[in-house]
């Protein structure tokens, strides 16, 4: 079995939990309104801001012995460089105050989400900063688009309002192969099972930045 299967079978029932989370259902149904829209974007500007800046921080840690991975987190980076501004249009897009946005403090479960990040770079093992990426590009390709074609019909939004949504399902489409052959070059037991217990941290944590846009909806 290669690492990369294995991080998905022994990540399988974090990743139901998540998916069993009451906004996913509601958003496949089409259960929305605008605020909860607009609260999902605003959470998403809050740790999408932190991306390149965790890639910063991960690439800048790790060990003589994956300096290889360097040059796939300076494709990431390249990659993920303004996509908050992205959000913030689409904010404006959806009638939302992106200003606001900008200059508000993130729910506390964005915080947690992004603070754990920060504190397995900076304090653990930066390779469980992959377990961040597997969770929201994964989530990304299996979710996103449809979700955004199930909202769109619902409230009626311009397409200029989901930016974000749609271009995060195709473009992690990509980033998952690319992610599975990275994943399939690290060879040492215990960077696995880090970066699989973080994976399943991550999609508790995500899980509840998404269920924090249900707050008064």
């Amino acid at each position: 079995m290669s690492f990369f299967q294995r991080l998905v079978s022994e990540t399988e029932a974090a990743q139901a939990e998540f998916r069993a989370r009451n906004i996913i259902r509601r958003s496949q149904q089409g259960d929305v309104s605008q605020a909860l829209y607009l609260n999902f974007l605003s959470q998403a500007y809050h740790h999408v801001k932190h991306t390149v800046p965790l890639l910063m921080a991960c690439g800048s840690r790790l060990p003589a012995d994956y300096q290889w991975l360097q040059k796939a987190v300076a494709e990431y980076i390249e990659e993920e460089i303004g996509h908050e501004q992205w959000i913030l249009n689409d904010i404006r897009a959806a009638g939302g105050d992106a200003d606001a946005v900008a200059n508000a403090r993130p729910h506390a479960a964005t915080e947690l989400l992004v603070s754990y990040a920060y504190h397995q770079i900076d304090r653990g093992n930066p390779l469980a900063f992959f377990g961040m990426v597997h969770v929201l590009e994964g989530t990304s390709t299996q979710l996103a688009s449809a979700v955004a074609e199930v909202v769109q019909g619902r409230l009626g939004l311009p397409d200029t309002a989901f930016s974000y949504l749609r271009s995060h399902g195709a473009l992690d489409l990509e980033h998952v192969k690319f992610f599975e052959l990275l994943m399939n070059k690290i060879e040492n037991r215990a960077d696995q099972d880090e970066i699989i217990h973080a994976t399943q941290v991550f999609y508790r944590l995500y899980g509840d930045v998404l269920s924090a846009a249900e707050e008064d909806c």
